[in-house]
């Protein structure tokens, strides 16, 4: 038994056919949104000019030898090991959420062990970047890096 090709069947497969790519569509900017860390640069040519020079304050930063792991306690706070440096180093911080969703929180970090340091302010719970400055005896040590 063959039956005719209607409009109604013409309309099923339209809809259908969009319904797919809607729901395909929303499925990959969802996944975009909850995954992309949202570092951009606000003028790529003008960032492409200082390519150079940022390669080379990498080498002289990474001859320094210093070496820091930041993790996030479950209270919050963010405690560093810090080795290489010299125990006087001054260490500032900020921890930004990757999508703007929350405020920066500006870090201050003290002492808390040989080699360890414990910030004073708490991160809320998802996922942020922490952006270290670490200064001693004129040399200056500067690091990013997703924290959980």
């Amino acid at each position: 038994m063959n039956r005719p090709f209607t409009g109604r069947h013409m309309a099923a497969v339209l809809v259908t056919g969009f319904g797919v790519v809607i729901a395909v569509n929303m499925l990959m900017a969802t996944l975009a949104s909850q995954t992309f860390g949202g570092i951009v640069v606000k003028n790529s040519y003008v960032a492409s000019q200082q390519f150079n020079g940022w390669l080379a304050e990498a080498k002289r930063q990474e001859s320094l030898g210093w070496k820091v792991v930041a993790e996030r306690r479950a209270d919050g706070r963010v405690a560093l090991t810090l080795s290489g440096a010299p125990a006087d180093a001054a260490i500032e911080g900020l921890a930004w959420h990757p999508l703007g969703r929350e405020a920066d929180v500006a870090l201050t970090f003290s002492p808390d062990g040989p080699n360890r340091f414990l910030s004073a302010e708490s991160l809320s719970d998802g996922r942020w970047t922490l952006r270290l400055t670490i200064r001693a005896g004129g040399d200056l040590f500067r690091s990013e890096s997703p924290i959980g």
